[in-house]
């Protein structure tokens, strides 16, 4: 007997391996997808009605965030500082910059040009009779070591002849436009001829026009001086306080201008030097200072931080007697100078 088959035979192809796939749902899909777009589209229409008014601001944060956003990829902050680059700043700033120059400096550059080196020198017949007088006096103190050897040789009169020699050497600074020169009388008494030498160099003969001796000052005139001649600026003592700055400008020892700096150490001094005259050894109402003195400053001027002179440079304190600094010297007050130059100098 003869089975009926258990399949439909209308769902097969002949020849075919297997049956083929429904297509319908891929057909599904096609006509879901315009509807789809047509549901975003009508919700974002929805939407935009809905927010209406705070779409634009929306809009224009979201610009400001993009513009924000692009100017810091494009221009980066600036870089944190680290110690190098602070230590490198200050050494380039350092080795760029000029200190400002010290009152010292001020001091001495404001006075300079009125400061004058002050050289005395003997007449030939008063060399020849110091010259003598000093052969006589070696010969009298010589001293001999054992063997006969002199330790101190007596000099001739020959050994002074040198004119370019000077005699002595002292300071001054200049007063007035014509040439008047305040220096200590100490320092032109004991010669004859005196020549000065100015700031630029040049040289010139000078004679002295008064003294006063109970001040050691005199004022000499120079006969010929530089067109361009500076008087120097003179202050009174008035406001000066131990403690003050104060500076020395002169020619120690014949070098210069030489200048040194301290303070105010004492006012109204009183200073005895024995080797002047009875009558000039006792110098009273002295400013005292610290400020490096030797032989050679005397008739210097001394000068406040403005380069103003309150003094003149007169005498070191030598408990030795080896006449060389030893931390004290003594100054005249400017005011004292009224005398010796005939009108105050202020």
């Amino acid at each position: 007997m003869k089975r009926k088959s258990l399949y439909s035979r209308a769902g097969r192809q002949r020849g075919s391996a297997g049956s083929v796939p429904s297509q319908a749902p891929q057909h599904a899909q096609w006509e879901e997808s315009p509807r789809l777009g047509a549901q975003l589209w009508s919700w974002s229409k929805s939407f935009a009605a809905r927010h209406e008014r705070i779409l634009p601001a929306v809009a224009s944060a979201l610009a400001v965030l993009l513009l924000i956003g692009g100017w810091q990829l494009f221009h980066p902050g600036p870089r944190a500082l680290s110690q190098w680059d602070i230590d490198n700043a200050v050494k380039y700033t350092m080795s760029h910059t000029d200190a400002p120059p010290a009152d010292t400096a001020i001091a001495a550059a404001m006075v300079g040009p009125s400061v004058v080196r002050v050289e005395g020198f003997l007449s030939p017949e008063r060399a020849a009779q110091e010259a003598k007088a000093e052969a006589a006096a070696a010969k009298k103190m010589k001293k001999e070591k054992p063997g006969g050897q002199h330790v101190l040789p007596p000099r001739t009169p020959d050994d002074q002849q040198d004119k370019d020699k000077p005699d002595s050497i002292g300071s001054g600074v200049v007063i007035t436009a014509k040439g008047d020169i305040l220096t200590n009388l100490h320092v032109i008494r004991s010669t004859d001829r005196w020549v000065v030498t100015f700031w630029d160099g040049s040289k010139s003969e000078a004679s002295v026009v008064n003294i006063q001796p109970e001040n050691d000052l005199a004022v000499i005139r120079a006969k010929t001086a530089p067109d361009d001649l500076k008087p120097a600026t003179l202050a009174s003592t008035g406001g000066l306080n131990p403690g003050d700055p104060v500076v020395a400008v002169g020619f120690p020892f014949g070098l210069g201008p030489s200048v040194s700096a301290g303070v105010v150490a004492g006012l109204k001094r009183e200073f005895v030097d024995p080797d002047r005259k009875e009558g000039e050894a006792r110098l009273s109402n002295l400013i005292q200072f610290d400020a490096a003195a030797n032989p050679g400053n005397s008739g210097g001027p001394l000068v406040n931080r403005e380069g103003e002179v309150v003094g003149i440079v007169t005498a070191i304190f030598n408990p030795t007697g080896q006449h060389v600094f030893a931390g004290m010297a003594f100054a005249v007050p400017i005011e004292n100078a009224a005398k010796a130059v005939g009108t105050s100098p202020l």
